[in-house]
Parts: C-alpha cells; sequence; structure tokens
C-alpha cells in the first residue's frame, strides 16, 4: 500500500489531526490476496475524493464477528473490547469499511459494549461520493455490460441496504440485471455465519453453486459484489462451472475505480 500513501490515525493524531472517516480495513481485506486489491481500488477512490481518512494499521484487530457466529462469545468480548478501547482512544465518530460483516458488526453489536460509531458500508460511502460530485465515472469499459449483483447478507437482509449499490452500478451505464433471488429474498453465498471456515455440511450442492448458477443464469458479463467472501465464493462458483473466461467477479469499489480510471 506503500505507493498510496495512505494516513495511518497515529500518525495523524501526533500531528493534532482527527480523520474524517476512519477506513476499517478487516481481516480479508487485509491478508487475502484478492481482497487487497478490493482495499486498494477503494483508497484510490478516497484519493481522488480528497477524503481525509486513515487506518487504524497494526492497531486494527478482528471485530470478531467469525469468533461470534461461530459460538465463542468469550472471544468475541475480548477482540471487540480491544478494538472500542482503540477506536475511543482515538476518538472516532465515523468508520467505513468494505466489509459487511465488519460493517454489521461494529455498527449493531459495539455499542452494547461502549462502542457507538457512524458506520457506513463502502457502497454507501462511494454512492455518496458520487452524489457529492467528488467523484465521476464514466461507463467506459463497463458500458451496456450485463451486469448482476449480488446482495450480501449483512448489508443486504441484515442491515435493509439494497439501493446503494445499485445507484453506483447504474453510474456504469451498464445493464443491470437481478437474479430471481435477490434483495430481501437473497440468497446467501454460502460464506456467512463463520460458514467460510469450515468444511460445508452434507447435502447435494454447495450453497456457493447454487447462488453461481443463479447468477450465471442472468446470462451476465460481470458479477458484481460487496463482500470479499462473497467475492471469494462467486469466483470459485463461476470456476466450477468453467465460466472464468467469460465472467467477471468484481467488487463495486473495483469497477468504480477503473470505470473512473481512479
Amino acid at each position: 500500500m506503500s505507493e498510496l500513501h495512505v494516513p495511518i490515525v497515529a500518525d495523524l493524531t501526533a500531528k493534532g489531526i482527527t480523520p474524517e472517516v476512519l477506513f476499517w480495513v478487516g481481516c480479508a481485506g487485509s491478508f487475502d490476496d484478492r481482497a487487497k486489491k478490493i482495499t486498494k481500488a477503494f483508497v484510490r477512490i478516497m484519493n481522488a475524493a480528497n477524503v481525509k481518512y486513515a487506518v487504524l494499521g497494526q492497531e486494527e484487530s478482528c471485530t470478531g464477528d467469525p469468533a461470534r457466529r461461530a459460538g465463542n462469545e468469550f472471544l468475541f468480548q475480548m477482540q471487540a473490547l480491544q478494538n472500542v478501547t482503540v477506536l475511543n482512544g482515538y476518538g472516532i465518530k465515523r468508520i467505513v469499511t468494505a466489509c459487511p460483516h465488519c460493517f454489521n458488526t461494529l455498527k449493531n453489536e459495539y455499542p452494547a459494549l461502549g462502542g457507538t460509531y457512524e458506520v457506513m458500508h463502502h457502497t454507501q460511502f462511494i454512492n455518496a461520493l458520487l452524489k457529492e460530485g467528488r467523484i465521476k465515472v464514466e461507463g467506459g469499459d463497463f458500458k451496456g455490460k450485463r451486469i448482476t449483483f449480488h446482495d450480501p447478507c449483512y448489508l443486504g437482509r441484515g442491515n435493509g441496504e439494497y439501493e446503494a449499490p445499485r445507484e453506483v452500478l447504474l453510474k456504469l451505464d451498464a445493464a443491470l440485471v437481478e437474479m430471481k433471488r435477490s434483495k430481501a429474498k437473497g440468497l446467501c453465498c454460502g460464506a456467512g455465519g463463520a460458514q467460510m471456515f469450515k468444511e460445508a455440511e452434507p447435502g447435494n450442492k454447495e450453497v456457493n453453486i447454487e447462488r453461481s448458477e443463479e447468477a450465471l443464469g442472468t446470462a451476465p458479463n460481470i458479477i458484481a459484489a460487496g463482500c470479499p467472501f462473497c467475492n471469494t465464493m462467486l469466483t470459485d462458483g463461476v470456476k466450477h462451472f468453467n465460466k472464468e473466461g467469460e465472467v467477471v467477479v468484481k467488487d463495486i469499489a473495483e469497477l468504480i475505480a477503473e470505470a473512473g480510471e481512479l
């Protein structure tokens, strides 16, 4: 990330500067090679919009979402309280993250532990930047392409946000095609509830194969995602059907960064 000049909260605090928003990178965005590209794309968008943001860097720990979903409440409490102490210590008020799992946990579960913040998903934040005119995009290579959007569980059904990602995608002058199960009736990619980190349970079909089949049924050029875990599961599904030469899976931040040549 060094070439992108990402500010660290501790460095800004030492200079008496408070960031406009804290970018919570998350475990996937920090360590997964595929998700790192999403992180970089979102950083390029914020840099282009002159957003005064910063990251915690080494002080950021897992939100505890996987631990709580897997049933280890003790570990969740430890991780969450450590993060709340750090965030409150820096006086953080606004947080944006590209991970719906982090988004949901920070927004809805941290207040009970003394951490109350205005938390935004990156699609909501990008949508606001576009509406404010802080970034501009044209369709470019995406103009006229068929794009289907997979609703992440914790963004859609968990927090009722369906419009922001779609409003952003429409800025690409693309044809937005919906799967039969979308929005409030959307189907999980198969990674939620800490399922990402365990073997699949007995059944005749993997959840990500079922969902990828539905996505491919819309004859898309691009499957758009808003979650690093969904991205992984859908990419694996596309490969399962040997369609990786025809269909690409991209995060919304990547699409906007590419369209805006940011």
